[in-house]
């Protein structure tokens, strides 16, 4: 059952980010930028293949930089700001795990979550996010945060941690596209 039960918990980070990578980012593109989301993927495609393999937006930061100045046509003062900050404090994909994880440990050990522990919950998840390292597996460092933030035990994180390598792959991806779409946003309004 408690297999089950995290196959759950991967597929729904899977799913939200998946929505994030392909429905948010795009629709923000096409609103700012006016850039079919499509071309605006192509142009980042090696730099999200480098964040799936290395699970670190800071290793990933001179391939971003590239594709970026290169694809996108951004300038080298665009991208030597926007892109370094983002790999720092720009962590959605991140937040996204991190709230999902606290519920899914805080159900696991039964916790019933009001709406107070949901808010403080997402606000801390975002904060945290926000502090994160730009390395792998900096995410569940963090995750301890939001856990002792509602009162759980941050023992509980031993239940994810079978699945946490691919999920840090899949929310780096997410990480870096989301610091590439800022810094085209940014760039079109130069």
């Amino acid at each position: 059952s408690i297999f089950k039960e995290l196959g759950m918990y991967a597929l729904t980070i899977g799913l939200g980010l998946s929505i994030h990578l392909f429905i948010v980012l795009p629709l923000i593109i096409f609103v700012f930028v006016r850039v079919n989301p499509i071309i605006h993927f192509k142009a980042m495609a090696t730099a999200m293949v480098t964040a799936f393999s290395t699970s670190s937006s800071s290793a990933t930061l001179p391939v971003t930089m590239k594709c970026v100045n290169e694809n996108v046509k951004a300038s080298n003062e665009t991208t030597s700001f926007v892109l370094p900050m983002g790999a720092t404090i720009n962590m959605d994909g991140t937040s996204l795990y991190q709230a999902v994880a606290a519920v899914f440990i805080a159900q696991a050990f039964g916790y019933d979550l009001d709406l107070s522990a949901q808010l403080t919950i997402v606000l801390t998840a975002t904060l945290a996010s926000i502090g994160a390292a730009a390395v792998p597996g900096a995410g569940m460092v963090m995750l301890v945060i939001v856990l002792s933030s509602i009162g759980i035990d941050p023992e509980g994180i031993a239940l994810i941690f079978a699945v946490d390598r691919i999920l840090d792959m899949l929310r780096t991806v997410v990480n870096v596209t989301g610091d590439a779409t800022v810094a085209t946003i940014v760039a079109s309004s130069d």
